[in-house]
């Protein structure tokens, strides 16, 4: 049998490294599977229940590899399926290459079925490069673009192939004029800022008595040397959402996460520097970053367009943050006067003192705090964490304290729900060997989650390690929204639109052969996560939480606490609103020493 266009497309893919592609089938991309099925296995390709789950599990295995990700989906609906995935890998910067079908080239054009304007559809989520092939000697310059676009500049491609031109016998381009030849390969460029503006960032820093760092998703290789930097500053560091892995929080100076999900720490640390060092993160959200002409600031990102954007810098420096940083290190001066960093670290003290209080405070009948808090010192060494969106995020973005290797992920930039478990089947997938735990909140389970529980029961025997937990916050309740319903609009918990069925998640992984626990009292937390991180068996761990319980800001504005007053009339759990507020707000009072804050 002569080699066809699909033959030749996954040769090609691997060619460029690609082993695993996340998908589901269709009719418009029957030639593509029946040329993987030809290669026997050497491209894995992993069976999600929904293109969108897809599209989620290349966006993480781009963020836990450092690879591309690829995603496959079929023509029409199952194209336009992945887009809220690719969304998702678009505005957190990673590496993913779509590839989807279209019907046949001769239909093109005549309201066919399942035929949609596919280059229109993903012109804004992957408008670096999405390109429909139309002939065989096109698609070798297609593929090559395409893959190290994609890497290149991290951003999200999509190729698309007409069902016939899948079948079709594979030619070479022929030389003649109007063809292209390309080639295989790609190799990383060392990016570094001149040393006249490394010089001008080191007297930024150097004149700085208070210098705060934000590290993001961009200073995750770059550890050591953001240590080596806030040593020499005397600095503290907070860390973005994406960035929560970049250091380890044993260190006493890392305030923790920094915005509405993070620590009074961290929000002491911004208010109150004189300089600030950005490296790697687009972190949103800047009234939580120091008032304009209040500090200096210094940034650091490959992406030009993330200079500047969030606070206005002084020196911005397009580079690597580990290259830059290692280049940048020699000029920094070692600062002797170290009351600021004394400081820093009492009020890191302070905030995990504040913290253990919350989490141990009573609830009805779980403090969704303390389900996180009895987590984190059980977190074995080279875990991997996923966390869904909503207020799932707060308890994973304050209470676990990261660890020297320890991986984690969310969706950042999109802020997606739906997004943990197909995150932690990617995680899974890409390191088999170690463990990995999603933490999900009830309305992102009934939403998608629940049915990729089923993927997990297809793949798990095959992993090196079964050691894979859901734990699933159960609280009946789309509780964020409800929470910025009564914090930002000053509006009680609107029922028809937040209350949420109670569904028994451990007994539906149960029914399809995971273990399932089911936890309703604070004092079986501890030895119900024990049991999760010693089972053989994937596990669902569902805790039914208290949904009053709230997510405190690290500060609070006189409008939300109007809002929040003026909710408390009209709202149908003003009882345990104001019991559980008032327990949250006293054990942030009670605790420690408030004459030395910051």
């Amino acid at each position: 049998m002569s080699q066809t266009v699909g033959d030749f497309f996954w040769e090609r893919l691997k060619a460029w490294g690609v082993s695993r592609v996340f998908g589901y089938p269709g009719d418009g991309i029957n030639g593509l599977l029946g040329a993987l099925q030809r290669r026997s296995g050497d491209i894995e390709f992993v069976q999600a229940r929904h293109e969108e789950m897809a599209a989620f599990m290349a966006s993480a295995h781009a963020k836990f590899t450092g690879e591309l990700g690829v995603c496959l989906a079929t023509s029409g609906p199952g194209a336009s399926h992945l887009l809220t995935g690719l969304y998702d890998a678009r505005l957190d910067h990673m590496p993913v290459l779509a590839i989807v079908g279209q019907q046949a080239r001769t239909a093109v054009g005549s309201h066919y079925q399942q035929e949609l304007d596919l280059e229109a559809l993903f012109k804004d989520v992957a408008g670096t490069f999405v390109k429909q092939a139309a002939v065989p000697g096109q698609v070798r310059h297609l593929v090559d673009r395409a893959v190290r676009m994609a890497v290149g500049e991290r951003r999200v491609t999509t190729l698309i192939f007409p069902n016939d031109l899948q079948e079709a016998a594979y030619e070479e381009p022929p030389r003649v004029h109007g063809a292209v030849f390309s080639g295989v390969g790609y190799s990383r460029p060392r990016v570094v800022p001149y040393d006249a503006d490394l010089q001008r960032a080191a007297e930024v820093l150097n004149s700085g008595s208070k210098v705060a760092i934000l590290v993001g998703a961009g200073a995750l290789a770059a550890a050591e040397e953001v240590i080596q930097v806030a040593e020499a500053l005397g600095a503290g560091v907070a860390k973005a959402l994406l960035g929560k892995a970049a250091l380890p929080d044993d260190l006493p100076y890392v305030t923790g996460s920094i915005g509405l999900l993070g620590t009074e720490a961290s929000h002491d640390l911004m208010m109150n520097c004189d300089t600030l060092l950005m490296i790697g993160s687009g972190f949103p959200y800047s009234e939580f970053l120091p008032e304009e002409g209040k500090a200096r600031g210094v940034q650091i990102d490959l992406d030009p367009g993330m200079l500047s954007i969030r606070y206005p810098m002084e020196v911005n420096l397009v580079g690597d943050s580990a290259e830059s940083l290692r280049a940048l290190l020699p000029l920094l001066q070692r600062k002797q006067d170290r009351s600021w960093r004394e400081t820093v670290e009492k009020s890191v003290a302070r905030s995990w003192k504040t913290l253990e209080e919350r989490a141990m405070q009573p609830a009805n009948p779980v403090n969704p705090q303390r389900v996180f808090w009895e987590l984190s010192h059980r977190l074995p060494d080279n875990a991997i964490l996923t966390s869904d969106s909503g207020s799932c995020a707060n308890w994973f973005a304050r209470d676990l304290k990261m660890r020297r290797g320890m991986m984690a992920s969310l969706s950042g930039g999109l802020a997606s729900m739906g997004a943990a478990v197909p995150y932690a089947i990617a995680a899974k997938f890409a390191h088999p060997e170690r463990p990995v735990i999603a933490m999900v909140g009830d309305g992102a389970m009934q939403m998608n989650n629940m049915a990729e529980l089923i993927t997990v029961a297809k793949y798990w025997k095959q992993w090196a390690s079964p050691s894979w937990i859901c734990m699933v916050l159960n609280n009946e309740d789309l509780n964020q929204v409800t929470w910025e319903q009564r914090v930002m609009e000053g509006d009680p918990k609107f029922e028809a639109t937040q209350v949420i069925p109670d569904v028994p998640y451990h007994r539906f992984a149960e029914m399809i052969g995971l273990r399932g626990i089911f936890v309703n009292d604070p004092e079986q937390l501890a030895a119900a996560w024990d049991e999760a991180l010693a089972s053989t068996v994937p596990v669902v761990l569902e805790v039914k939480t208290d949904p009053e319980v709230p997510p405190m800001p690290p500060h609070i504005t006189f409008k939300q606490m109007r809002n929040y007053a003026s909710s408390i009339i009209a709202d149908p759990n003003r009882g345990s609103m104001i019991a559980n507020t008032a327990r949250q707000v006293l054990s942030s009072v009670m605790p420690g020493d408030k004459e030395d804050k910051v």
